[in-house]
């Protein structure tokens, strides 16, 4: 029967052993393990590239806001003096997106370019359009409130008139454009943006409806104005000013009409000898009076005019003004 072994007690953590020993426990310092072999990550936070970019781009729109670049826009060179030459690069991926999102339109004025932030509301009427619709578009804008002939913009934007009607109905159904028919040409259409009230010139102002003269509208003011003269102020003169208020109390027309439009009115009852002015009061305003009547009847004959003694005689008119010896003959009351 063989003996039994007998077992040996483990080596002491002091004990080596031939050719390998226990693993040596690393120093510590402070807590934190200084014998690993990899360093301990850094404590600088590296800022996310989205968040700073999308900080950038909330910056080049809120230049926008600004007074200074709300109605002309925002130039190139403007973006460079605010961004500086390394952040100004960095705009062009901003540009490119807010443009696809049609959120952002350019323009030329000379040599300089611009930019012009659109409103959400204004960039969702624009989703879906092509380059060619958004041409018509950017030269319909350009025309303003005096509109644009359907030629001029087929000359300017070089798109053949079948393809050009295409757009035309898909820019009026967005409400985008709108068509004019002015009171100069009345079988031909002008374009101009929906938004934008067309121009006196276009619409003939206050005196048309429905792209005919309205007659019996001036007639009835030109009326209420002779009125106005005779009954204010006793007949001794009244302005422009007291004219147009007194027509708004009264409400006499169907249309907001200004200073100017009273003016035109007052104008063609002077070169139809209905009123006149008389005399400015104390601010330097004008007085318009009733005409008095014009008369040329006098006390003397034809034939007396040959006399060599006439232009030292005193004539009488029969509405009562008096022509002194040698005092121009001009009668006009």
């Amino acid at each position: 029967m063989p003996p039994k072994r007998r077992l040996v007690p483990d080596a002491t953590p002091s004990s080596t052993t031939a050719g390998a020993g226990p693993a040596k426990r690393p120093r510590v310092a402070g807590g934190i393990s200084v014998g690993a072999s990899r360093q301990a990550p850094s404590a600088t936070i590296k800022q996310d590239p989205g968040d700073e970019s999308g900080a950038l781009r909330q910056e080049f729109i809120d230049l926008f806001a600004e007074p200074l670049h709300q109605t002309a826009g925002v130039s190139n060179g403007a973006l460079k003096a605010q961004f500086g030459e390394q952040r100004y690069i960095l705009l062009a991926p901003i540009i490119n997106d807010l443009t696809r999102q049609s959120r952002l339109t350019m323009s030329r004025v000379g040599p300089e370019l611009y930019y012009h932030l659109v409103s959400d509301a204004v960039a969702s009427k624009f989703a879906g359009l092509d380059v060619q619709a958004r041409m018509v578009y950017q030269v319909v804008e350009k025309s303003g409130n005096m509109g644009i002939w359907t030629k001029e913009i087929r000359t300017q934007t070089n798109i053949q008139q079948q393809a050009l009607n295409k757009i035309f109905k898909a820019l009026e159904t967005r409400r985008l454009i709108k068509p004019i028919k002015p009171v100069t040409a009345k079988t031909k259409k002008l374009y101009m943006l929906y938004d934008v009230t067309p121009a006196k010139e276009i619409t003939g102002g206050p005196w048309y409806t429905e792209l005919e003269f309205d007659h019996e509208f001036i007639s009835e003011l030109r009326t209420f104005i002779v009125h106005c003269v005779k009954r204010l102020n006793k007949g001794k003169g009244v302005t422009l000013a007291e004219i147009t208020d007194r027509m708004k109390q009264a409400n006499v027309s169907r249309v907001q009409l200004g200073l100017e439009d009273i003016q035109q009115l007052i104008q063609t009852l002077a070169f139809d000898y209905l009123i006149e002015q008389s005399d400015v009061n104390d601010a330097g305003e004008a007085l318009f009076i009733a005409a008095k009547r014009v008369s040329t009847m006098c006390d003397f004959k034809w034939w007396e005019v040959l006399s060599t003694d006439f232009h030292f005689r005193t004539i009488k008119f029969e509405d009562g003004v008096t022509l002194s010896a040698h005092e121009p003959h001009h009668h006009t009351a």
